[in-house]
């Protein structure tokens, strides 16, 4: 496994450094390695997102990766008017943009920046979504984010989020760790040929933990929220929505 004694795990040059390297094999590695459950939760994750919508409603995806979420998007609400898709990672994007979602190409703009710092204008967002990007922001990364969350969100926008995470308190947590924390870099090493960036999910999800501190840092961000356990609490997810402020008199 990676030695990150001495390093920032959570510092941005880092992740988006880490995701540089895992981009190429991102979409095929994190389906195998997780038995096919990213694709279950970001399903589960869509569909805690309330239709109908707008024909031209505006989604925001956090986190986007190499977009593997859109295609559940855009089949929940097929009338969706774009999507803004921002990542921290150039090649990220670069694999998105050049092996993924050609015939929806014209509905979905590419944002390379960090979420927690993004210029992005205020109330733009129908709909946000984020699905396994929570797990590379600690507790105060966390606060920040759900405060972008608040202020990219129009009133009465809905959000939903999900992250892998450590189930505390299941029977079966012990081999659930065995495989992500032995298991999986070794896995990794054979099959990528020596890569241990994947196995960088075991430190993440143990640090963690789940969704509960994003969950308060949205409310405190004065958003609505509920928290979901997701297969014994191996993923959590957080969605809600941003209220409507009635004018004073």
């Amino acid at each position: 496994m990676r030695d990150t004694s001495q390093t920032d795990i959570y510092d941005p040059d880092f992740v988006a450094d880490l995701f540089d390297r895992c981009s190429a094999n991102y979409r095929r590695w994190s389906a195998v390695s997780s038995f096919g459950f990213t694709y279950i939760w970001r399903k589960q994750c869509v569909a805690r997102l309330p239709r109908p919508m707008q024909s031209d409603a505006v989604a925001v995806d956090l986190m986007a990766g190499t977009g593997e979420v859109w295609p559940h998007l855009l089949r929940r609400f097929p009338g969706l008017g774009r999507i803004t898709a921002l990542d921290i990672s150039h090649r990220m994007h670069l694999d998105a943009v050049a092996r993924l979602h050609g015939a929806h190409a014209d509905r979905i703009t590419h944002v390379e920046a960090n979420a927690l710092e993004t210029d992005l204008p205020e109330g733009m967002a129908d709909i946000l979504i984020s699905t396994f990007g929570l797990k590379t922001f600690n507790p105060a990364q966390q606060t920040i984010l759900a405060r972008q969350i608040a202020r990219l969100l129009k009133p009465g926008g809905h959000f939903s989020l999900i992250e892998a995470s450590d189930p505390q308190g299941w029977v079966l947590r012990p081999f659930y760790r065995f495989y992500l924390d032995r298991m999986l870099p070794q896995i990794e090493r054979f099959f990528l040929k020596g890569a241990h960036d994947f196995s960088m999910i075991g430190t993440y999800t143990r640090n963690f933990g789940d969704s509960a501190h994003m969950a308060e840092a949205l409310r405190d961000a004065g958003l609505t929220v509920t928290l979901k356990k997701h297969f014994f609490g191996c993923a959590t997810s957080v969605a809600g929505h941003k209220p409507i402020v009635a004018p004073s008199a």
